[in-house]
C-alpha cells in the first residue's frame, strides 16, 4: 500500500529546505508498515521552490519527487494531482509545518487499518492545542459555526491543513468539487458527509508559524470573506447533488 504526503507549496523557498528535511527525517525514522513518498505540489511558484524540490529529488530517489503546475490554487493543484496518482491514499499538510509531521501517523493509520475514509486534523477539539493569533482564532471558529448552521456538517474544524483520505473517495467526490483555494476543504469534508463515507477527526497541536511577508491580517479577513461566499454558494449547489 502506498501513502503519498503531499505538500502544496507556493514560493516557499525561505523555508522549504529546512521543513522539507524535518518531513522527510521524520518519515524515514518512523518504521512505517507501508510505503510513503513525499510528493511536493508546486503552483504556480516564481521562486526557487521547485529547485529546492530538485535537488531533494535527486538526493532521495524514491522517496521525494514534486509536480509543478503553472496555475495558482492549492485545491486545484491537489484536485489535479489527486486525481492522476496511483497511490492508495492520499494525505497532505501545509509546509509551513504548523501542525509537525509526528503527529502524521495518527491522521493517516485509521485509513490504512480500514476504520476511516477521511481523517481531518482538528484545531477545535478538547484535546487540541493551539497557538495562533486573536484574529484568525475568531474568524475559523467563526467560520466553522456558520458551516454548522448551513451546511450538513458534523466536523469542527474543516480548513485544518492536515487531511488523510482513501484514493479512490476522493476520485469518486472530485467531480463534485469545485473551488480552486482554501474552500477546497470544506467541500471535500462537507462532500464526504453528504455521501456517508466514515469521517474520523483527531486533534492535534497547530501553531501558526509564519514569518512576516505571510502575516497580513487583509489577506485574513479577504479569504474568510470569500469562502462565506463560498459556504452559501455550495449549499445551494447541494440541493442538485444526487447521492445515488
Amino acid at each position: 500500500m502506498l501513502v503519498e504526503i503531499c505538500l502544496p507549496v507556493k514560493n516557499e523557498e525561505e523555508i522549504l529546505a529546512a521543513n522539507l528535511q524535518q518531513v522527510l527525517d521524520f518519515c524515514q525514522k518512523a518504521d512505517f508498515k507501508f510505503s510513503w513518498k513525499i510528493v511536493g505540489i508546486i503552483n504556480g511558484s516564481t521562486d526557487k521552490t521547485a529547485n529546492i524540490f530538485l535537488d531533494f529529488k535527486n538526493r532521495y530517489p524514491g522517496l521525494v519527487d514534486y509536480v509543478e503546475f503553472s496555475e495558482s490554487g492549492r485545491g486545484r493543484v491537489l484536485k489535479k494531482y489527486w486525481q492522476e496518482s496511483r497511490a492508495d491514499v492520499l494525505s497532505y499538510l501545509d509546509i509551513d509545518l504548523a501542525v509537525l509531521p509526528n503527529q502524521l501517523p495518527a491522521l493517516i493509520q485509521p485509513v490504512i487499518d480500514g476504520k476511516a475514509d477521511l481523517v481531518i486534523g482538528s484545531r477545535l477539539l478538547s484535546r487540541s492545542k493551539t497557538q495562533r493569533s486573536y484574529l484568525r482564532e475568531t474568524t475559523s471558529r467563526s467560520f466553522n459555526f456558520l458551516t454548522h448552521v448551513f451546511l450538513p456538517n458534523r466536523a469542527s474544524d474543516l480548513q485544518c491543513g492536515f487531511k488523510a483520505i482513501r484514493a479512490d473517495i476522493f476520485k469518486k467526490l472530485a467531480p463534485f468539487i469545485r473551488d480552486n483555494y482554501w474552500f477546497f476543504d470544506s467541500e471535500l469534508v462537507i462532500l464526504s458527509q453528504y455521501f456517508s463515507y466514515r469521517l474520523e477527526e483527531i486533534p492535534v497541536d497547530w501553531a501558526e508559524n509564519r514569518y512576516k511577508k505571510r502575516t497580513s491580517k487583509v489577506k485574513v479577513i479577504r479569504d474568510i470573506a470569500k469562502s462565506l461566499k463560498d459556504l452559501l454558494v455550495f449549499r445551494w449547489r447541494l440541493f442538485f447533488i444526487p447521492k445515488s
